[in-house]
């Protein structure tokens, strides 16, 4: 429970699914498309966004803000660009300088704006495979080229293969680093000594370092999450860090990104770059939600990060018991569970259609995150309790003993 700031007591539910089929919800007409026999009441778990009720806090304060808002071209107040500095401050021990915050219409624009702005048409651009699939296009659909650095599996357990980066950085003909952190698909959230070794190489060899940091509030207990500019002035003058409501509060579809970067040049360059796309302003409500998250979502995002945390022993217990074949990767942060499947020898099509028609479960498919991802699948475990359960059974009915994918 939390109390708004009218003073009304804002009950928190995280047991109620919400069908978006007819809120043109991407996700739920995706796995209608590709089996239009989905029973009412299964939800895909592929596209990490939250089939929940909103955070009762923003949704009221925006009613509110609407009553007498107009909506025309609208900068973030004062008050907004303070919700968001406090709250890094007090989460992360990130303090910003409210005029290195650039606001855009999402992370993934700002990936691409900032490739076409601080990297030469050609250039090589390193990434950290299996990886958030945007990445691949945001470098190749602007005339650069994607150099991988895939990340090492060794002992259940995903690290970073920094010999390899430190190899790929010395070539002049790589100029950008983007990192992904916390990690999506595989769930690392990346220690500090990690950070700092990326950091020095980053500095060592003059990489610029676009962090999508966007998962950075859903942190398991145990972990805690370093935002790389935070590191030292070093790497702040190199680093472009991608923040946002929308992963913490399920805001995506309002469109609201906040960018920061330390650097006055490099600042200048990506808005530039933003202004030539004719992309000015972010909405109106989407600034409003981001302040109201910040500001009163505290309860809220503690309930979320306990809902995640029991999912992930759910799953976990039930894999060991019901299928022990299959693989869980350890969770860290973010939502977005990888599991492994490769015991199963199954091709990735095969593997696919198995989940979809018979097991009627949908996920992000590994190979979605690059080939690395070949035999593993990604699976948005913030869900209601129930409905995750309920996929779960499903999925040991079709790869348990005598099913018809086992």
């Amino acid at each position: 429970m939390d109390v708004c700031a009218g003073g009304a007591l804002m009950a928190h539910d995280f047991s109620t699914l919400i069908d978006r089929t007819a809120q043109g919800s991407a996700k739920w007409a995706a796995m209608r498309r590709a089996n239009p026999e989905v029973l009412v009441g299964i939800p895909p778990f592929s596209v990490a966004d939250l089939d929940l009720p909103q955070a009762p806090e923003i949704v009221a304060g925006l009613r509110e803000f609407l009553a007498d808002a107009v909506l025309g071209y609208t900068e973030p107040t004062p008050a907004c660009t303070r919700a968001l500095i406090d709250w890094m401050t007090r989460r992360h021990d990130w303090r910003i300088a409210p005029d290195s915050i650039v606001w855009t219409n999402g992370v993934v624009p700002a990936l691409c704006t900032a490739v076409r702005a601080l990297t030469p048409t050609g250039a090589g651009v390193i990434v950290q495979p299996p990886v958030y699939y945007p990445f691949y296009s945001a470098i190749e659909r602007n005339g650069r080229r994607v150099v991988r650095n895939p990340l090492l599996l060794q002992d259940g357990r995903y690290r970073m293969d920094l010999d390899g980066l430190r190899r790929l950085a010395a070539d002049p003909a790589n100029t950008m680093l983007i990192l992904c952190s916390p990690h999506n698909p595989v769930g690392r959230v990346w220690t500090h000594d990690e950070l700092r070794a990326v950091a020095a190489i980053a500095v060592e060899h003059e990489l610029i370092v676009v962090s999508d940091e966007i998962h950075c509030d859903l942190v398991l207990p145990g972990h805690r999450h370093t935002t790389l500019a935070s590191l030292g002035q070093e790497i702040a003058r190199r680093s472009i860090v991608c923040t946002a409501p929308s992963k913490t509060f399920n805001l995506a579809g309002l469109c609201t990104s906040h960018i920061v970067i330390s650097d006055a040049a490099l600042r200048g360059r990506f808005r530039a770059e933003l202004e030539s796309q004719g992309q000015f302003f972010v909405s109106a409500p989407g600034l409003k939600a981001c302040e109201l998250a910040y500001t009163h979502g505290q309860e809220w995002l503690d309930g979320l990060l306990r809902l995640i945390a029991s999912n992930q022993a759910l799953l976990r217990e039930f894999l060991r018991e019901r299928l022990p074949t299959m693989g869980v990767l350890p969770l860290e942060g973010t939502y977005l569970q990888w599991l492994d499947f490769r015991k199963l020898g199954m091709s990735a099509a095969a593997l696919k259609r198995a989940h979809q028609d018979e097991a009627v479960v949908f996920f992000a498919e590994g190979t979605t995150f690059g080939a690395e991802g070949a035999g593993f699948a990604r699976m948005n475990i913030a869900a209601p309790r129930a409905a995750l359960l309920a996929a779960l059974e499903r999925l040991a009915l079709c790869h348990g003993p005598g099913g018809p994918a086992a």
